[in-house]
């Protein structure tokens, strides 16, 4: 029976997986056309999947595919560049020794393995083995994964400014037809590592490379038609359509992320609904050896800036131009972390969106208003239930008492993080909550918490009078409609000094709003 897989290459035999020919046959076309390309992606995206798929329907169409890795390979192969030439050659030969090449001649064999074993191989050496076996067959194409393994080497960058010389010269010494690398990052940021500062960063021996410009994040009917399989071959009865609805809505179809959700659901008997989904996003945010999360965290701890810009979004509601050329928004997206969602800069998915505003809250654990939240916890969970309207009081409360309400600009930068910071120890460990990005901006957001099976829906906002606070009720009526919810909450921040503090209560036609202003 197939399983559930978030560890290594995805097998169609083995594992449950969402179609990716889409990718491979772009793939499959770029090679035709003799491109030489990188398949840049965030970690557990999925490449290495792609690559074992485009290397088995590139070999049943008679193409020679060397599939490398330099996964592992240690410092002394970087050395210099004839190191790597040579060590590049033995593991051509490798993939010959345990048959993993294939459509390859004899008469080829020999060629790499007489270039294997030249102990005292030069780059240039490499360089006319390479036209020599390339006159003899030219359908030979390299795959090289794990390029970020060389990132730290010259000789690496001065292996790709070899390969660039054979391609610009291939009408006259043939050279591979293509050459495809996969990492997380694209040629332009290894030179980056590599070089000073001071020089000029930009001047990269790749740019002969095409983009690899296909989606390969997972398509929400993709993920029902794989649901559909697994619910078939288990026997189960659940409306996949919704899952799969429900699992892209919190993943964005990140394949990582997507199979993980999965395998929680099968592993802890949840229920295959949107509940189930739940519990299992809240188990993926909470593990401790989660190593997508984990290399999520590292990379703001590596990048402070990128911190800077995600506060900028979560907390200030601040609109941020997607401008690839900028250093850290580009090391986001191509991290994985964001999106060029309508020109501005998005978080990927709500999974490392609710990963980030806890780590930044919980860098802050030792504000007031946070130590207020775990006082009061017990008397506002009573019964395994939230009270919603004990919880809107008792942070207006601490609010009031701490702060001064009458400072807009406050408010403006302030107030949603306060607020998330009171929440987080009410319900962590038992519920969790998401932000609703297309209601977060400088005026309004919505906080969706999900606790024991039950949603409530709040919506803070920034008082901007009456006519604009009717528009709010109208809006979160609509939302409410969404979730299927009778009650929703509001709690306004306003620094009106004529203000009517407290709790109200207001009838929306069916839908009762219970506010509380600040």
């Amino acid at each position: 029976m197939k399983v559930f897989n978030t560890t290594g290459t995805c097998f169609p035999d083995d594992h449950y997986m969402v179609d990716i020919s889409k990718q491979v046959n772009y793939a499959e076309q770029m090679v035709r056309s003799n491109y030489y390309f990188c398949i840049n992606q965030g970690r557990q995206y999925g490449k290495t999947t792609t690559l074992y798929a485009l290397k088995n329907q590139l070999d049943s169409k008679g193409f020679s595919v060397f599939s490398l890795s330099f996964e592992g390979l240690g410092d002394t192969c970087f050395e210099t560049l004839d190191k790597l030439c040579q060590r590049f050659s033995e593991l051509m030969n490798e993939t010959l020794m345990f048959n993993e090449t294939k459509n390859i001649s004899e008469n080829e064999k020999t060629i790499i393995s007489e270039m294997a074993k030249n102990k005292n191989l030069l780059s240039s050496d490499f360089s006319i083995y390479i036209s020599k076996l390339c006159a003899i067959n030219k359908n030979i194409i390299i795959i090289i994964d794990e390029v970020d393994q060389a990132s730290n080497y010259e000789s690496f960058i001065k292996f790709l400014g070899l390969l660039r010389d054979k391609y610009l010269n291939r009408k006259i010494r043939p050279t591979f037809q293509s050459v495809i690398l996969a990492g997380v990052y694209d040629i332009k940021n290894l030179k980056l590592k590599i070089r000073p500062e001071s020089e000029h960063q930009y001047n990269s021996p790749w740019n002969i490379a095409k983009p690899y410009s296909t989606q390969m994040g997972l398509p929400e009917d993709g993920i029902a038609k794989m649901l559909a399989e697994f619910k078939a071959d288990y026997q189960l009865d659940f409306d996949e359509n919704k899952v799969a609805k429900a699992i892209y809505d919190w993943t964005n179809g990140y394949p990582f992320l997507v199979s993980r959700i999965c395998e929680f659901i099968q592993q802890n008997n949840f229920e295959w609904n949107e509940e189930g989904v739940s519990e299992s996003v809240k188990e993926i945010i909470n593990e401790p050896n989660n190593t997508l999360l984990d290399d999520l965290t590292k990379k703001l701890d590596d990048f402070p800036q990128l911190k800077d810009i995600f506060k900028e979004i979560l907390f200030n509601g601040s609109r941020i131009a997607f401008n690839i050329r900028e250093k850290y928004i580009h090391l986001a997206y191509m991290f994985g972390f964001v999106e060029n969602k309508n020109g501005a800069v998005k978080i990927a998915n709500r999974v490392f969106e609710n990963t980030i505003y806890d780590l930044f809250i919980s860098e802050e654990s030792n504000n007031r208003i946070f130590t207020n939240g775990s006082t009061d916890k017990k008397q506002i969970t009573k019964n395994d239930n939230l009270d919603l309207k004990l919880i809107l009081e008792r942070f207006a409360y601490h609010y009031n008492k701490i702060f001064n309400s009458n400072d807009e600009q406050f408010i403006e930068t302030q107030a949603r993080k306060l607020f998330l910071l009171y929440l987080r120890p009410i319900i962590n460990g038992t519920g969790f909550y998401h932000i609703e990005a297309q209601t977060r901006d400088n005026t309004r957001t919505d906080i969706v918490i999900d606790y024991k099976h039950q949603q409530y829906v709040i919506e803070l906002k920034i008082w901007h009078g009456e006519e604009y606070n009717r528009k709010g009720e109208v809006q979160l009526s609509e939302y409410l409609d969404y979730f299927d919810l009778k009650e929703g909450y509001m709690l306004s921040f306003c620094f009106n000094k004529s203000k009517q503090v407290g709790l109200q209560k207001q009838q929306f036609g069916e839908k009762v709003l219970w506010e509380v202003i600040v």
